[in-house]
């Protein structure tokens, strides 16, 4: 018992109640008779195909610069890099790896860019980001009408020019991952590829961490000064962090299409950056403290809860009630997350 008390001691309140909350939808689905290995199933995907956006936000977090509200600055490199692929024809593990390294490349060029603007706001990245991400979606809605693709499944039809809102990936990349060693198990479809990616991913980020620039980012965002008279270059951390979110983001946006199967132009980007943010704070993370455990929790929770709300809360209430609760989730625990930061900063 008393090992109990002191798990709950150490578990973040909202976590707790929010796990509550899941276990109890579990019990309702059952009692609605909505078919569970098919919520699984769906709840599995979800995870894998939103976690490494959530990964983004470990990087900017740790540095202190608080979550990565610019996310679709990264997300529109990672566009770019997919879209450079499908243009060349790619298909399949080429094609996917192909939008992987290009993004990687053109979210170095534009994380810099992006942290250096967020150097000249110090204090204020949360809401610059915010306002940075809005604006970089605007004009790209402009340029995605201008840039010079051809290709015939990605422009309109009429005029041949300007790209269409939504790219299906079937005949290029769509669903690699997911496909990847694949198995079912009691109904319940594991996409293994997917999950293994995700996995890759966080040990990865987990290891950067570990290395010297890594203790570096994390020294800057726990104590400046000390940092300084340690030899580190705050300026440099808080750059290099705000460059591996970018870069992860852009990644992030390729998993995240490959296994949604289209690629969203225009105005999507936008809808990408609270469900992120949520999540990471659901999994325990505050504005100034982040893990890669608060990444899993937070993806598994939040995407789960989501993903079952749909069918049993509609069963229920006859009427679908999961576009309040999304809302509800994500800004409730970036209101709980920022009202709390002055005791911690403290």
């Amino acid at each position: 018992m008393d090992k109990l008390l002191e798990w709950l001691k150490r578990v973040d309140f909202p976590t707790l109640v929010i796990s509550l909350f899941l276990v109890a939808l579990f019990f309702v689905a059952i009692f609605v008779e909505v078919p569970i290995p098919s919520l699984l199933s769906d709840s599995i995907r979800r995870i894998g195909m939103n976690g490494v956006l959530v990964l983004a936000m470990v990087p900017t977090i740790r540095v202190g610069v608080g979550p990565n509200f610019g996310l679709p600055v990264g997300i529109i490199g990672g566009l770019l890099g997919a879209l450079i692929s499908m243009q060349l024809g790619l298909s399949g593990f080429l094609g996917f790896w192909v939008a992987v390294f290009l993004s990687a490349a053109i979210c170095v060029g534009i994380g810099l860019g992006y942290g250096w603007l967020l150097e000249k706001v110090r204090g204020q990245e949360m809401m610059v980001g915010t306002y940075m991400g809005y604006s970089i979606v605007a004009f790209m809605s402009i340029m995605w009408l201008m840039l010079p693709f051809t290709n015939p499944d990605m422009v309109w039809a009429i005029g041949g020019k300007g790209l269409r809102y939504t790219l299906t990936l079937d005949k290029y990349f769509g669903h690699v991952l997911n496909n990847f060693l694949k198995f079912k198990v009691g109904g319940v479809e594991v996409p293994t590829g997917l999950i293994l990616f995700f996995a890759g991913a966080c040990l990865l980020v987990y290891l950067f961490f570990r290395t010297k620039v890594g203790l570096a980012i994390d020294l800057v965002g726990q104590n400046e000064k000390y940092a300084i008279s340690s030899g580190v270059n705050p300026k440099r951390a808080r750059l290099v962090a705000v460059v591996l979110s970018t870069v992860i983001a852009g990644v992030g946006i390729i998993v995240y299409a490959q296994s949604y199967g289209f690629l969203q132009l225009y105005q999507a980007p936008l809808f990408m950056t609270f469900p992120a943010v949520a999540s990471i704070l659901i999994g325990g993370a505050s504005i100034r403290r982040a893990n890669i455990r608060n990444v899993v929790i937070g993806t598994v929770i939040f995407q789960t809860l989501l993903t079952i709300s749909l069918p049993v809360l509609s069963q229920v209430t006859r009427g679908d009630v999961t576009e309040v609760m999304r809302l509800i989730v994500s800004n409730g625990m970036i209101l709980y997350a920022l009202t709390r930061a002055p005791r911690e900063a403290g």
